[in-house]
């Protein structure tokens, strides 16, 4: 009877499968997770460890999770499963911005629509609310599904009466250091939105303005003008003066019976545009303009004209016409000049009469309600103005101007800049912008690039408008005497800030004002008494960057030892650190402009620190046209922009895999074709892994463990060069370049693995004795790889590294999350790594003669070979003959041998020749044992041994 000689091969076996099939599994090992409580063990079994800290940036809870949002959670959830893989306790508390204009917007849409247009705040803030936590509990499900980590039953919402006293109670401390003051500045108003806006709220687009050439006659001076230049016709009813250089060079240019005044250098443009073709120009004195007054083109009034750096000579006249009440540079000359804060525009966005002006010096009644707002590329405001200046022949000429615009970020509309009274935290208090920016250099910033922009946003800010026209917001607990004078009072807004918390933010708006009072009144008040309250809501920047207080200060499993000294990213020793600060935040790029800012400013001026320890940024994600991915983008957006579509179609551990590729530092390109790319990565990955586990099965680690210095030199190879990639890829992590990471792992599982070290030792794992020793030292690698990689993985490929953990023998913990990652450390001697070094040298050069003896069908495969190198090469001297077979394995040939001649003149070169002997049917060896034992002719005496030993179980 003949033995069936594949029956007594190891051949690899493991419950680990091929397929990924992640879009079925990793549901699985979610529900899996969730049963076991894993978050919530991973803490438990972390209690007393180092405490790292990375503090989650709240998105808005409105939508689907957008890919672009995803990557921002994926790249948390790296960083966060990393360090407790490393032994931290890294709680990781996830949050919603719950308020704001965003919800609010889309609510009072669908209202109107089902025909309710007379709701009130407190119906409208009911329907918010509901709005918001259906999209926290979706929102909360695809954020799990990309398996990210955290406590997502005790999650912090800015709605939480909680989190909105603690916000008020922050707010209060900044009363009370004199921070914050009411008054009337122009402020970002969204006409749509009827709101004032935050700058981070505001984003500019190209845009076509009808710009105008407009003559101001000059009084005393008959047929003589100041010719100004604007691009918002709409503010010329608000214009109290002209401002001018003193550094340029102006001149009187008389063209017919009319004399112009303008910046000389700017005279061949407006020439041009206004037909002068006949003129001449007369030099003004600068001190001549000083005592200019002029008439309003069409308003009963007069205004003077005053000096201003702001006024540049590259456009325009050399003029800018002033209005107080719709631009920052027009409101601090005004100021300066004393004029009156002017602004006739209404919450609509409409003209309307203001009580800044007697009635009889406002703009003509036909103006009245015209709205600024443009239909159809047109504004009824502009052509009212339009209409008026050429009734009176001041119009010199008209044309449109492209350039970019502020809009608002939700409705995509134009914004206008409106004054009117608001609450603002002024920045420059007591200097504070200089502590701000000096703050900024206590921090890391990643990239380095961070900290100039930051920088920048900090030093061109104005003061802060905190106040918002809205509904659905943290009430702005402010109230008002009869004589309409504003109570902002610390004692009381802390008294607010105790209401809310027991019955939240709605009691606001339930209650009136004289209820409220009564409530929060301290006992020792001595001021005016409270007739009316405030109706405005805070800005949800005060909300979202009032988190180092509401969540940071708040949740005890966030906070550090007290006075601990922590670790810098390359683990050395960085100083004291605040109990409560975070190790990082990470956002995006916008978000200098946004939350890193306000969270900074609120944390400084009321905590006295800033809130963060390090600050990364990542880049947007856009398109194949470069264009970025957003929410807001035309008011929706399609998939499969959403991540749910990406992880439906390729699982969640490809989009985290492709999210680790990337250097999130800059913007990052998202396309099918990107993806599909990684997923091939992905698969070699898989295929790595199922390899090592499927050659474990009969491994048990307590029993069959080999020692280090028993282990073959091939397996001290590939361990001294899997610690090399352990050291590279744990800085990589440290210092958060998870690119890096995927490179290298990538990179070495390509080469040194799959090309090398999986295919030479096929031999020795399927053909030698199960329990010789040295199948036992290569399981023994094998082992210390897979554990390695899994937890080295994991971090990135959170679903499938638990997976391949499972199949793992002798683990002792049944998540890989629950692990502490302890690299090998494994490093051959010099001398060891020299003459491994030799041996690939030398197969370098024999590979190609081996594919050439291919090509001339002198032999089929490496095994049907014998070598000899000959000749004359250093390598040859310092290499051991105890090391031949172990270049003969790495060659995968039956024969192989050196003719080394010192003193020849010869370089070294390979023979290739047929080996000697039969093959052996089992192994594949050309072996000159083949048919030395008679029970079994067809194969050699290694493998006799292994069929004899398999027999015994043995």
């Amino acid at each position: 009877m003949t033995t069936n000689y594949k029956d007594t091969l190891n051949l690899p076996r493991t419950g680990f499968a091929m397929k990924a099939d992640l879009v079925e599994r990793e549901p699985q090992r979610l529900q899996q997770w969730e049963s076991q409580a894993l978050y919530r063990k991973i803490q438990d079994s972390r209690v007393g460890a180092p405490k790292f800290v990375l503090h989650d940036g709240p998105p808005f809870a409105n939508g689907d999770v957008h890919i672009g949002t995803a990557l921002n959670k994926i790249l948390k959830d790296i960083i966060v499963k990393y360090k407790t893989l490393r032994g931290f306790s890294a709680p990781y508390i996830p949050g919603w911005d719950c308020h704001g204009l965003p919800i609010e917007f889309k609510v009072s849409q669908e209202m109107r629509k089902a025909g309710d247009t007379t709701a009130d705040a407190a119906t409208i803030r009911r329907a918010c609310e509901a709005y918001a936590h259906k999209y926290i509990d979706l929102q909360r499900v695809q954020f799990k599904r990309l398996g990210v980590l955290g406590d997502w039953e005790n999650p912090y919402l800015t709605l939480n009466k909680e989190y909105e006293a603690d916000e008020l109670r922050l707010l209060a401390d900044i009363v009370e250091k004199g921070f914050v003051y009411r008054g009337k500045k122009p402020v970002y108003w969204s006409i749509p939105c009827r709101t004032a806006l935050a700058e981070a709220e505001v984003e500019y687009q190209d845009h076509v303005s009808q710009s105008v050439y407009v003559k101001f006659p000059v009084i005393g001076q008959p047929n003589t003008f100041v010719v100004i230049w604007t691009t918002t016709p709409w503010t010329l009813p608000a214009n109290l003066a002209v401002a001018y250089n003193e550094k340029l060079q102006y001149v009187s240019v008389s063209v017919g019976e009319e004399n112009y005044i303008l910046f000389r250098g700017l005279l061949p443009v407006v020439a041009e545009k206004c037909g002068w073709t006949n003129f001449t120009e007369t030099p003004i004195a600068i001190a001549q303009l000083a005592a200019i007054s002029y008439q309003h083109p069409f308003c009963n009034r007069s205004g003077k004209l005053f000096a201003a750096e702001f006024v540049t000579s590259d456009t325009g006249t050399g003029f800018v016409h002033i209005a107080p009440g719709h631009g920052l540079d027009d409101y601090n000359l005004g100021r300066q000049n004393g004029l009156p804060i002017y602004s006739p525009v209404n919450d609509d966005g409409a003209f309307a009469y203001s009580s800044e002006l007697p009635l009889d010096q406002q703009m003509p009644a036909e103006m009245i309600g015209k709205s600024i707002l443009a239909k159809h590329g047109k504004s009824d405001a502009n052509e009212a103005v339009l209409h008026e200046l050429r009734a009176r022949h001041a119009l010199l000429h008209q044309e449109n101007y492209h350039h970019s615009y502020p809009h608002c970020w939700r409705s995509k509309t134009p914004i206008i800049f409106r004054a009117m009274d608001q609450w603002f935290i002024k920045i420059d208090h007591e200097h504070f912008r200089e502590r701000a920016l000096a703050e900024i250099d206590h921090v890391a910033w990643v990239p380095e690039w961070g900290v100039n922009r930051i920088k920048s946003a900090v030093q061109s800010r104005p003061d802060w408008c905190i106040s918002r026209q809205r509904s659905w917001g943290v009430p702005l607990p402010a109230f008002y005497d009869a004589k309409g004078e504003a109570i902002l009072d610390a004692q009381i807004v802390r008294a607010v800030a105790d209401l809310i918390e027991e019955h939240g933010s709605n009691v606001w708006f339930e209650k009136s004002a004289s209820e409220l009072w009564l409530l929060v009144k301290p006992a020792n008040w001595t001021g005016a008494e409270a007739t009316a309250k405030s109706t405005d809501t805070l800005d949800v920047w005060i909300d979202s960057g009032s988190s180092s207080r509401a969540v940071l200060m708040r949740r005890a499993e966030l906070e550090h030892v007290a006075g601990a000294s922590r670790c810098d990213d390359r683990g050395q020793p960085s100083g004291l650190s605040l109990p409560w600060q975070a190790d990082v935040y990470l956002e995006g790029s916008d978000q200098h402009r946004g939350w890193f800012q306000s969270s900074l400013l609120l944390s400084l001026a009321g905590n006295g620190s800033a809130p963060y320890r390090t600050v990364l940024t990542h880049g947007f994600m856009v398109d194949v046209d470069r264009d970025k991915i957003s929410k807001s983008k035309q008011g929706a957006y399609e998939k499969p922009q959403t991540s749910e579509a990406y992880v439906k179609k390729y699982g969640a551990d490809v989009v985290r895999l492709w999210v680790a590729s990337q250097d999130y530092r800059n913007d990052i390109v998202v396309s099918e074709e990107r993806i599909n790319k990684v997923g091939e990565t992905y698969r070699a990955i898989r295929n790595a892994l199922r390899y090592q586990l499927s050659n474990l099965y009969d491994f048990e680690p307590a029993k069959h463990t080999v020692a280090d210095d028993q282990l073959t030199g091939l397996d001290r190879w590939i361990l001294g060069k899997f610690s090399e990639l352990e050291t590279e890829v744990l800085a990589a992590y440290d210092q958060y370049e998870f690119h890096v990471v995927y490179q290298k792992v990538s990179q070495f599982i390509a080469v040194e693995l799959s090309a090398i070290y999986h295919d030479v030792i096929k031999d020795r794992l399927y053909t030698d004795p199960a329990n010789s020793p040295r199948r036992r030292s290569t399981q023994t690698a094998l082992h210390r790889l897979v554990t390695g990689l899994c937890q080295m993985l994991a971090p990135i490929l959170a679903f499938t590294a638990d997976e391949a953990w499972e199949f793992v023998p002798g683990k002792n913990v049944n998540s890989v999350h629950e692990t502490i990652f302890k690299p090998l450390n494994f490093s051959p001697s010099e001398t060891e790594q020299a003459a491994w070094k030799d041996l690939f040298a030398l197969r370098e050069i024999a590979l190609p003669e081996l594919e050439k003896a291919r090509q001339a069908k002198q032999i089929g495969k490496a095994l049907d070979a014998a070598l000899m190198f000959i000749g004359r090469d250093s390598r040859l001297e310092t290499t051991e003959l105890k090391l031949l077979p172990a270049l003969a394995e790495l060659l995968n040939v039956s024969d192989l041998d050196f003719c080394f001649a010192k003193e020849s003149e010869e370089q070294l070169k390979v023979s290739v020749s047929k080996a000697d002997g039969q093959k052996c049917e089992r192994c594949w060896h050309w072996e000159m044992d083949v048919g030395s034992d008679p029970e079994h002719p067809l194969i050699c005496g290694r493998c006799v041994a292994a069929v004899r030993q398999a027999s015994t179980g043995a």
